[in-house]
């Protein structure tokens, strides 16, 4: 698609110089590769519009050209306007029969618009002639999976890597899919056959570590990856991945190393960036956190998790008030995440915004019911305020969504006691301690006091047995 331009100062100083032409009027009549470019850089600064319009312009010089139908069709579909870029298509296709690129667009945009049966008819005329039939079988398998036919998925990503054995696309869906199906650990099997066919496939081995990290297997994960990396030093994806995994081991000064390899490799980019403070943030350097998830916020200003990175740092700094600023600003941009509603609530309490912290709790139990944490953080802010049946009542609410939760009972009776209603606590008391003994001293918390420490020790000294 004409010449690559090499950075994205080129892309802008071609931009620039092309407004400037158009301003002077000084030359009507373009090359076709300026076009090609021009919206090439378009695209990767992510502005449609203006990459539609130059494709517009291109194509009253270039009406034959198949090239500025395709881009057209592509930019057309970036604006979910498929029916239009479809119809570019099958210009395009009528200029040039059966070009493969073109078949293979269609087929994509027929995917990304729900006609996944049609896109697949597509994919099956394509493998009758082409001779990239690792890419077709792996779009194929993409309509499929959209479809929510991961079978069906399963086996053209099987197909995919068969033909191309280094395809890490397909080999990452195939990992997806089997995870769905619950096949995943069956399909370790599967890449050890691929590691013993080409033990230097970075790429077998990258996914195995995919596997096992989904799998809960971390270690196994970690090797896997270093395997990766030790094939190729170059792997930007295996350093990222392999920071993953350290995360979930805890090794967060590990983690910290494997992002900054990825940034060193890749260059900026807001999901390395906000990794890096999520890691700094577990190592409790809230600044360097805080500095990081900046740095993502400023590569991507819709990128919610860096937003809430700052904004949990703060918290955890007990900057409240800057906090509630930052939480909100994630909350506007994503407001189905009860962490970040959660987070709000505390916030707002510290601040003394009861309402605002009330309706945040509230949020966040109405996305995530589940959550035990949400229904304890929420009972114990009316406990705080000594309306101790307003906290009853959450956690009565909380029962009804998860009953097994143990720490409810207990948060229950505590409640019950602080009301001087006994009785009503021992029921809870007796089924608390019937369903998980252990945890009874989470009441402690709740009865500083030694004298009132030693009258329930006797109490549930009677239930130890």
């Amino acid at each position: 698609m004409g010449e690559n331009y090499k950075s994205r100062e080129e892309g802008d100083q071609l931009a620039a110089w092309f407004e400037e032409q158009r301003q002077n009027n000084a030359a009507q009549f373009f090359d076709l590769n300026v076009y090609i470019d021009l919206i090439e850089h378009y695209l990767q600064v992510d502005d449609n519009s203006k990459a539609l319009e130059v494709c517009h312009m291109g194509s009253e010089q270039y009406p034959y050209s198949s090239e500025l139908l395709m881009n057209k069709a592509q930019i057309l579909s970036n604006l979910e306007e498929y029916e239009d870029a479809l119809e570019a298509l099958d210009r395009a296709s009528n200029l040039q029969p059966n070009d493969t690129e073109i078949l293979m667009l269609k087929g994509n945009i027929l995917t990304y618009s729900g006609r996944h049966q049609d896109a697949i008819h597509e994919f099956e005329h394509l493998l009758s002639f082409s001779v990239d039939k690792d890419e077709i079988y792996y779009n194929m398998g993409l309509a499929y999976q959209n479809a929510a036919e991961y079978s069906k998925a399963i086996d053209c990503y099987k197909q995919a890597i068969e033909q191309n054995i280094h395809h890490e696309d397909a080999m990452y869906e195939l990992a997806f899919c089997l995870d769905m199906t619950g096949e995943l650990e069956d399909s370790l099997g599967y890449y050890e056959r691929f590691i013993d066919q080409d033990p230097f496939s970075q790429h077998a081995w990258y996914n195995m570590g995919i596997v096992y990290n989904k799998l809960g297997e971390y270690e196994k994960a970690v090797k896997a990856y270093e395997y990766a990396i030790a094939i190729d030093d170059q792997f930007s994806s295996a350093y990222f991945n392999l920071g993953n995994a350290q995360m979930n081991l805890k090794e967060y000064q590990k983690a910290v190393d494997a992002y900054l390899q990825t940034h060193k490799i890749e260059g900026d980019s807001p999901e390395t960036y906000c990794y890096l403070g999520g890691a700094y943030e577990k190592l409790t350097q809230y600044d360097k956190a805080i500095k990081y998830y900046q740095k993502s916020a400023k590569l991507d200003q819709m990128y919610d998790e860096a937003w809430f990175g700052i904004g949990s740092s703060l918290s955890k700094q007990q900057k409240w008030l800057e906090a509630v600023h930052f939480l909100n600003k994630a909350i506007t941009i994503n407001g189905d995440n009860a962490q970040y509603w959660q987070t709000l609530g505390e916030a707002e309490y510290q601040v003394g915004n009861m309402v605002s912290c009330l309706d945040a709790y509230q949020e966040a139990s109405l996305i995530d019911p589940e959550n035990v944490q949400i229904w304890l953080d929420w009972s114990y802010v009316y406990y705080e305020q000594g309306d101790y049946e307003k906290a009853l009542g959450i956690v009565i609410d909380g029962m009804d969504e998860i009953p097994e939760e143990v720490d409810l009972y207990y948060y229950a009776a505590a409640y019950l006691i602080c009301a001087g209603k006994f009785r009503e606590a021992f029921n809870f008391l007796e089924n608390a301690l019937t369903l998980d003994f252990d945890r009874h001293e989470i009441l402690y918390e709740f009865f500083p006091r030694l004298e009132t420490q030693k009258a329930l020790f006797k109490i549930i000294d009677q239930y130890r047995k």
